[in-house]
């Protein structure tokens, strides 16, 4: 298993029954501690039911942290092919993934991949690749697409797609899954995206792309 879900097919009811009766023990239990007879009990499913639907507790915990609807950090809307503002799509990019990561779901999803991924390799592999990974791709790829238009400039889209999250996360992020008080709220928020926006823009935004904000 290298930590990457199957290609995505419907998701049944019963698929999603499964996936919040193991999400519900994780939380509660940690990812060591949850057997697939646990989550199938939990689930009142058969075993065979559970394995058909996920081959292995990694795989589990990766459809988790994969599950698309409402929980999607960056909808494809967030990456149009024309950028009138480059600006104002990068606030709304980092709006959408730094409150998505200041989720209190994510938050607990993120401390059990760290806390176990030592004794449990599978599980940070399964995070890593389902979560950041795909989202970063995402990103990285759109910025590819907008070097090559001109309104960035950067010979690695991934590597300044990596240094916009890191800018994003920032403080606000690390005292969040500490929980250390108090909360962020909207306010900062705000200001720490709109810093990394202004930051990372200063480092790869072409004179194009401020040109087109002042038209």
């Amino acid at each position: 298993m290298d930590g990457a879900l199957p290609p995505p097919h419907e998701c049944s009811p019963k698929r999603r029954q499964i996936a919040q009766a193991a999400e519900a023990l994780f939380l509660a239990h940690g990812y060591g501690a949850v057997s697939m007879d646990a989550v199938a009990r939990q689930a009142g499913v058969s075993k065979a039911t559970l394995y058909a639907h996920f081959a292995s507790k990694d795989v589990l915990f990766a459809g988790i942290v994969c599950d698309k609807g409402d929980d999607n950090p960056l909808e494809e809307s967030l990456f149009p092919d024309s950028v009138p503002d480059l600006r104002a799509a990068l606030l709304a990019i980092g709006q959408r993934l730094l409150r998505y990561l200041l989720r209190q779901r994510t938050l607990a999803i993120v401390r059990i991949a760290i806390a176990e991924s030592a004794r449990f390799p599978e599980l940070g592999l399964a995070f890593y690749t389902n979560g950041p990974q795909r989202s970063c791709d995402r990103f990285g790829a759109w910025l590819a697409t907008l070097s090559a238009q001109g309104l960035v400039h950067t010979p690695d889209p991934l590597a300044a797609t990596h240094q916009f999250t890191a800018l994003l996360r920032s403080d606000v992020f690390l005292r969040a899954s500490l929980g250390v008080p108090p909360p962020p709220g909207d306010d900062e928020i705000n200001a720490t995206v709109t810093s990394a926006v202004e930051t990372w823009l200063r480092a790869f935004g072409t004179p194009a792309a401020f040109n087109r904000r002042r038209d």
